[in-house]
């Protein structure tokens, strides 16, 4: 009787200390609730509403997590160019993204609520992109130009170029980090660059163009790319040959002066200036000056045309000179070829 009476006493002493292990510290309180977001309050389209922060920073990773990490492209001009969340920095701070859903329910409002994801990236690095983007696709346009024959002129068709505006394609970049809702394939549009000169105005930029044959001693003059008029010249005799090439008309003159070159065929003119309109002056009406000294003029002997006679000069009959002279402005092209 006695060993069981001790039994129970222990028996008691041991509940008695389980229950003050059990029980709350004296002054103790239990944690408040978490807060929930209101009823009516979405992020990004997704509702919210009753949720905990905690629970609202699950589910809006599970929904937008896999989505934001996927990488955009741009697709223009058949090409295809990526973009990885990693080079722009991306960061989905989702409880960020449920306090700013918490603080909107709190906030004066009425009907449904939806707020945007609280996402950051690094905007130097998405305009760096979207110049990448625009310097891949960009193709500068061709003017129209010329080839110029000796005995025809062949057009070159201008071409049309493109661009892609990089500002407006790196605010869609932003808009698409931001927003899971878009779509990750930018499509920018082209836009088309004209050119300065175009086919169709290549006759009025080439109004005049001056070719000299050297073979057979002929002068074209071509007006808006087509064959004007043809007229009989001389050239340079071999020891002084007329250079080959492309050149221009460099000035111009009335019965110009003549001023001698310091050479042995000059001779007694050799560094001397004979006036314009004097018998002795080899330079007759006209002159249409070329490069070095080599020009275009009459010439006072009529025989020659036809010929290798001149010292590099390409030499006209008088009438002709005269008749070509107001025909080719200053800067009018000249080949010189064989």
């Amino acid at each position: 009787m006695r060993l069981g009476w001790f039994a129970m006493r222990r028996t008691a002493i041991l509940t008695f200390a389980l229950l003050l292990l059990l029980a709350p510290a004296a002054g103790a309180q239990t944690p408040p609730p978490q807060p929930r977001i209101a009823a009516g309050v979405s992020a990004a389209g997704t509702d919210l509403s009753g949720l905990t922060l905690d629970e609202a920073a699950g589910r809006l990773y599970s929904t937008f997590g896999p989505v934001l990490g996927r990488p955009l492209s741009t697709h223009v001009a058949g090409r295809k160019i990526a973009l990885q969340m990693a080079d722009v920095k991306l960061a989905f701070d989702v409880k960020k993204s449920a306090r700013r859903a918490y603080n909107a329910g709190q906030a004066p409002h009425s009907g449904p609520v939806n707020v945007p994801l609280y996402i950051t990236y690094d905007a130097k690095a998405v305009d760096a992109y979207a110049k990448k983007v625009a310097g891949r696709v960009a193709k500068a346009p061709r003017d129209a130009s010329v080839k110029i024959g000796i005995s025809r002129i062949t057009k070159v068709a201008s071409r049309d170029g493109r661009s892609v505006d990089a500002a407006a394609l790196a605010a869609a970049v932003g808009k698409v980090l931001t927003d899971p809702a878009q779509q990750r394939v930018l499509q920018p549009a082209l836009k088309v660059v004209k050119p300065k000169v175009t086919t169709g105005g290549l006759a009025s930029a080439y109004g005049t163009i001056v070719t000299i044959d050297r073979a057979n001693f002929k002068l074209r003059l071509f007006k808006r790319l087509k064959l004007s008029k043809t007229y009989r010249v001389a050239v340079g005799m071999p020891a002084y040959p007329t250079p080959t090439g492309r050149f221009a008309i460099a000035n111009k003159a009335v019965n110009p002066t003549w001023t001698a070159p310091n050479s042995p065929w000059a001779g007694a003119y050799a560094n001397e200036s004979v006036p314009g309109g004097s018998a002795e002056n080899p330079l007759k009406a006209r002159w249409m000056g070329i490069v070095n000294g080599v020009g275009i003029h009459g010439t006072g002997i009529p025989g020659s045309i036809g010929t290798r006679a001149s010292h590099g000069c390409i030499r006209m009959t008088v009438p002709d000179v005269i008749d070509l002279y107001p025909r080719v402005p200053v800067g009018t092209p000249v080949l010189i070829g064989n």
